[in-house]
């Protein structure tokens, strides 16, 4: 993976330590292009979009609460506190406005932030995610955190690196695999534990009305854990938004498909809503 930049870290208002990164401007008046991690890792999975998008926009990725090296402060956690760390860190960099990606986790959180800030958001990509994980997924979540208390993260491995990447993937890239699972056991378990209760409770349905910007609704095709369907829903439900299936990725695209998932989120970039360019003119 490329590597990561110098982080930086800011406080919250809540007295949460938020680490960072802005990846400059490639010019005068580029686009903002903010990223969003999945759960139990860190900014860093965004390192090969990163670098690909680095002539192409102003980049902010960072480390959500419990996650990373930011504070492992204890929950409960909500998407929309996720959604309120993002919207003060903009505040902090002296951001008004960007484009707003996230990826599984990061994709709930980046539903909430669009829906509470609608003029934040100059577009909007959801990858691998998913409005509301279904109506058994308060258990299902609560007793995946109970299998992480009682086993350790150590005893999930085998079942994430499986959900995250397809077994053509993991052979030809072990080293990757080893650092994407380097950064899920290095994560605290009460956060961890905590952040899997957040995700069985959200449901951003009631936002999807709401978010006018363009959307672009990206995930794998063998993603298992959320599944095409859940991505098509979300097509069907955001008026205006695309979908796009991506052939043999599993649940972590940006690492496993970080050319498709740049070449898509350029697009974005060139869709996006015009307040920012106008703004800056």
């Amino acid at each position: 993976m490329g590597s990561d930049t110098e982080k930086k870290t800011f406080t919250t208002s809540d007295n949460c330590s938020i680490a960072f990164t802005l990846r400059p401007a490639p010019k005068s008046g580029a686009p903002r292009l903010a990223l969003i991690h999945s759960l139990a890792l860190d900014g860093s999975i965004w390192n090969d979009v990163a670098s690909k998008l680095a002539d192409q926009a102003e980049i902010l990725t960072y480390d959500c609460r419990g996650h990373g090296q930011s504070d492992r402060v204890s929950g409960p956690f909500t998407t929309d506190q996720f959604a309120g760390d993002l919207a003060e860190l903009f505040d902090h960099v002296s951001w008004p406005d960007a484009v707003v990606a996230g990826c599984s986790m990061g994709g709930c959180v980046a539903q909430a932030f669009a829906g509470l800030n609608t003029s934040r958001v100059n577009a909007l990509g959801l990858i691998d995610t998913s409005a509301w994980y279904g109506a058994d997924a308060p258990k299902n979540w609560r007793e995946r955190a109970a299998v992480a208390r009682t086993k350790g993260l150590a005893g999930m491995v085998e079942f994430q690196v499986t959900r995250w990447f397809s077994d053509q993937f993991r052979i030809a890239n072990p080293a990757l695999v080893k650092d994407m699972t380097k950064v899920f056991l290095a994560n605290d378990v009460d956060c961890y534990a905590a952040t899997c209760i957040m995700l069985g409770d959200a449901d951003l349905r009631p936002y999807l009305p709401s978010l006018r910007m363009p959307v672009a609704v990206i995930v794998g095709e063998e993603d298992y854990a959320t599944p095409v369907a859940m991505s098509q829903h979300l097509h069907e439900s955001i008026r205006g938004s695309t979908l796009t299936i991506l052939p043999g990725g599993r649940h972590l695209t940006p690492v496993e498909c970080p050319d498709q998932i740049a070449a898509q989120l350029s697009m974005l970039l060139g869709r996006r809503n015009t307040q920012q360019t106008a703004a800056e003119a």
